[in-house]
């Protein structure tokens, strides 16, 4: 397929929420317009789907609530021609928050739900995080082990967040089980740790790292992972990749990292982008 061609991307992991605009930034007009300028401008860089994604109860019951509100009746949320889905989760770093509070928020989203009315697709980000320590590390392993459960009562696919804490993280998906559909988002591991996740049955999903100029492990993983268990996110508004360092990111350049991606691979941003489409809309049940 040549680079020429028409292509649709999938920003697999992003953060849309209210919460998540830093205070210094925030533009005096309200979230509702900031966010269909966002979304517009997702549009027109060919990006047609995005997960908005949730990291306790609050920003998850926003992501649904966001969602819902663009949603018709018997289809996507679908706004300026980009179809939306939420995720639900507790991050690591307020793993002490328990996660007894997404129950309500799932309740109404999944439980008794007509399918072709949820627009909840999966449960995280979760996981583990070593290097700020946040939350106690018991407490974020227990409260991992929670949602990976969550996933598995719900059919749902799990969202990873994992940071220097890749042993613990494999172990306790080892004692729970993998859920079919398990992402390890915005990774940051080596050859490695790609391969012992994909042993898992994981994918991988590369974020803005993979343009980072001190990134080559991330670039020697995304060569590594096979085609059909590849996926492309922005973590926005985290982790602008080059040449944007020091904005806030956003859905609108998940295209700039599916060029690196496909770069490392010797493959068309066009292939990477159908594929990664694929892939997402696979995982996410979509």
């Amino acid at each position: 397929m040549s680079d020429d061609a028409v292509v649709e991307w999938f920003d697999s992991h992003c953060h849309l929420q209210d919460e998540f605009d830093e205070p210094a930034d925030r533009p005096a007009e309200p979230h509702a317009d900031r966010l269909a300028a966002t979304i517009a401008r997702a549009s027109e860089a060919g990006v047609t789907r995005l997960v908005c994604v949730g990291t306790g109860r609050d920003s998850s019951a926003e992501a649904v609530s966001l969602v819902r509100s663009l949603r018709r009746p018997g289809g996507p949320a679908t706004a300026e021609g980009v179809a939306l889905w939420a995720t639900v989760g507790l991050h690591p770093h307020d793993a002490v928050d328990g996660v007894d509070g997404l129950d309500a928020v799932l309740a109404a989203e999944v439980t008794g739900a007509d399918p072709a009315d949820r627009v909840v697709v999966a449960i995280g980000e979760c996981g583990l995080d070593y290097h700020y320590d946040h939350s106690p590390r018991p407490v974020q392993r227990e409260a991992f082990a929670l949602q990976i459960e969550l996933a598995h009562r719900h059919g749902l696919a799990l969202v990873i967040h994992t940071r220097e804490a890749w042993d613990d993280t494999f172990d306790v998906l080892k004692a729970h089980g993998v859920p079919e559909h398990t992402i390890v988002h915005c990774f940051t591991g080596g050859t490695g740790e790609a391969r012992r996740s994909l042993d898992l049955g994981a994918s991988l999903s590369f974020s803005g790292v993979v343009t980072f100029k001190n990134a080559a492990d991330v670039r020697d993983a995304a060569a590594l992972c096979p085609m059909d268990r590849l996926l492309v996110e922005t973590d926005s508004p985290f982790l602008t990749p080059v040449p944007h360092r020091g904005t806030p990111n956003e859905p609108a350049r998940v295209p700039l990292v599916g060029a690196a991606v496909a770069h490392v691979k010797g493959v068309t941003r066009s292939e990477v982008a159908e594929v990664t489409t694929a892939n997402a809309r696979r995982a996410f049940g979509i």
